[in-house]
């Protein structure tokens, strides 16, 4: 099964049917991941598991692309500026059709299309090569403005963490985006609270967030990342004003690391996670159990 579309969802419409695709292969993700992380033993699975549904909601939803032809001019645009977060965007790649699932056993393996951080001279579908964090956004602004001034009506989507907050570059093109008008740009952050170094609160607290990006002229909402239907309103929210020249928007979505499997929500060294070998057949049977009640 893919979920590649070519045409725009009418916001509001058909959403009941449109939130059980978003379940069903948020759930699907949840497992490519786990099997990605499987063969490395570690890596960023629980930042992958707690966006999932910010993927789903993206891939099956809102994206405009074509999964055997990932440089179609008129596709949707999706930049992941974490880089990193790697593991999640294949598993909506997998899911998409854009990448073969079986192609993911090969994940961080040498000569492998699916490196641990995104490449896009690598990997089908990968727009740009993200990784220090806080470039994500600029370029989504220069590539927002491009496709404005090519007569285009792509939307660009730019995926970044609560992180790159601390970032003064992330600022300066939030405040390019609001100048130029693009409202073809659509950002979402990861608020899942946790860095490299420990929870962001402690590391440069980025509050009040909302009340930030709306200073800097975003339309800006903020729900539950792991609530489908709440990112589902969300984004129809975001249609419903959107102008080729208007207000960029940006939906802050509180996650849970690990969503899905509570022996990874709960685990204290959550960034970079380790799993012993005898705990992954665990982490895939509360996956299930938790997708059946």
């Amino acid at each position: 099964m893919t979920l590649a579309h070519e045409s725009r969802v009418v916001p509001g419409a058909n959403y009941e049917a449109r939130a059980r695709a978003v379940r069903q292969a948020a759930y699907r993700m949840r497992h490519h991941v786990l099997n990605m992380g499987e063969v490395q033993g570690q890596g960023y699975v629980g930042q992958a598991l707690g966006v999932a549904d910010m993927l789903a909601v993206t891939y099956v939803d809102q994206l405009r692309y074509r999964t055997d032809d990932p440089h179609w001019v008129e596709r949707d645009r999706f930049l992941l500026s974490t880089g990193h977060y790697a593991i999640a965007l294949y598993s909506a790649f997998a899911e998409a059709g854009i990448v073969p699932v079986e192609e993911l056993k090969t994940y961080g393996s040498d000569d492998s299309r699916l490196p641990m951080s995104g490449m896009a001279s690598y990997t089908p579908g990968m727009e740009i090569s993200g990784g220090s964090l806080g470039h994500g956004l600029t370029v989504a602004v220069g590539m927002a403005l491009g496709l404005r001034l090519q007569g285009s009506d792509s939307r660009v989507f730019n995926f970044l963490s609560d992180g790159e907050l601390n970032e003064g570059s992330t600022w300066e093109a939030a405040m390019g985006a609001k100048h130029h008008g693009l409202g073809n740009l659509i950002a979402m952050v990861d608020m899942n609270a946790l860095q490299a170094d420990g929870k962001t609160e402690g590391i440069m607290s980025i509050e009040p967030a909302h009340e930030k990006w709306e200073a800097a002229g975003w339309f800006t909402q903020r729900v539950g990342g792991n609530d489908v239907d709440a990112l589902l309103a969300a984004f129809d929210a975001v249609a419903a004003r959107a102008e080729p020249t208007g207000t960029p928007a940006v939906i802050l979505c509180d996650t849970r690391i690990g969503a899905g499997v509570p022996l990874l929500e709960t685990r204290e060294k959550a960034h970079f996670m380790r799993i012993e070998a005898d705990e992954w057949e665990l982490c895939r049977q509360q996956l299930t159990e938790g997708a059946t009640k």
